[in-house]
């Protein structure tokens, strides 16, 4: 009797673009992620069998620190607002890819929404589900690091993060 073996992988890939005028000023290019132990449990696992406390993607923060780790419950250097404290996520738009085997989720950091109120030195990114928009709280699916950009107070952040599964 011989054995079925079938392996399934998940890689996260993302980039980040820093755009003024309608221009792209900075590209990060593509990077792999981080998912977290949280972001296999309650995203992956937990969702297939919807079990209780199960979480969708739903926003994209960006950082000033480092990669989160296998352990991580938060983003390094999570951006805030000046006037405020509350951090700033945004909603991601997500969409399945032609393969269907690739989530894509797309989100834009927009100045006109004074997500930011100081220039600020950029340099990870994360994906969360529903905790809201300016709320410390929720799950960290996944996320990493880059090289780091400075980011103005005029420019807009696109970011592209694409699951794959194979």
């Amino acid at each position: 009797m011989s054995k079925t073996q079938e392996n399934t992988k998940v890689r996260g890939m993302f980039r980040v673009h820093l755009e003024e005028d309608g221009k792209i000023v900075g590209d990060s290019g593509w990077h792999e992620n981080q998912i977290t132990n949280l972001g296999f449990n309650n995203f992956i696992v937990s969702s297939l069998g919807s079990i209780s406390g199960s979480a969708y993607i739903a926003y994209a923060a960006l950082g000033t620190g480092g990669a989160p780790a296998a352990t991580a419950t938060t983003l390094s250097g999570e951006v805030s607002t000046n006037g405020s404290g509350s951090v700033v996520r945004a909603a991601v738009t997500a969409a399945t890819s032609s393969t269907s085997k690739s989530l894509v989720n797309t989100a834009t950091f927009s100045s006109s929404n004074s997500f930011i109120t100081a220039s600020a030195n950029i340099s990870n990114i994360g994906l969360w589900n529903i905790s809201g928009p300016t709320t410390a709280s929720g799950t960290l699916f996944a996320g990493n690091t880059y090289t780091s950009s400075a980011l103005a107070t005029n420019q807009n952040v696109n970011i592209t993060y694409t699951i794959n599964f194979s």
